[in-house]
C-alpha cells in the first residue's frame, strides 16, 4: 500500500526554522515526482515546492525563495523541506504529495497524499 507520511511540524517564533520530512512506503520516493503543499485556514491548498524525479529539477512558489529548500534522502525513502526564515505568513498544514514518474509539478498529476503537519510561525 502506497502511503506518505509528514512529520516535523510544530510552533516556532519567526525567523525560526523547521525542517518536515515526507516519508514513503510501498513506493520507491526517488522515481515520482514530490510536491510539498500548505493550506492556512480560510485558504486555498497552494504549491511550494516540487522536486521532479530523480531530483532533477525544483521548483518554488515565490514566497518561499531563498528561504525553503527541497531535497530527497533516497536511503530513508525521505523528501524534506527545510523551511527558514520562518514568517507568521506561513503558518498552514502541510502536505506532500506524489506524482507518477515522469509527471510534470502541476496540482492534477499528484495521485498520493499525506495527510499533513501544523506549522504554526507565532511569537
Amino acid at each position: 500500500q502506497l502511503q506518505l507520511v509528514e512529520s516535523g511540524g510544530g510552533l516556532v517564533q519567526p525567523g525560526g526554522s523547521l525542517r518536515l520530512s515526507c516519508a514513503a512506503s510501498g513506493f520507491t520516493l526517488d522515481y515520482y515526482t514530490i510536491g510539498w503543499f500548505r493550506q492556512a485556514p480560510g485558504k486555498e491548498r497552494e504549491g511550494v515546492s516540487c522536486s521532479r524525479s530523480r531530483g532533477s529539477t525544483t521548483y518554488y512558489t515565490d514566497s518561499v525563495k531563498g528561504r525553503f529548500t527541497i531535497s530527497r534522502d533516497n536511503a530513508k525513502n525521505t523528501v524534506y523541506l527545510q523551511m527558514n526564515s520562518l514568517k507568521p505568513e506561513d503558518t498552514a498544514v502541510y502536505y506532500c504529495a506524489a506524482a507518477p514518474p515522469g509527471s510534470m509539478c502541476v496540482k492534477t498529476s499528484y495521485k498520493y497524499w499525506g495527510r499533513g503537519t501544523q506549522v504554526t510561525v507565532s511569537s
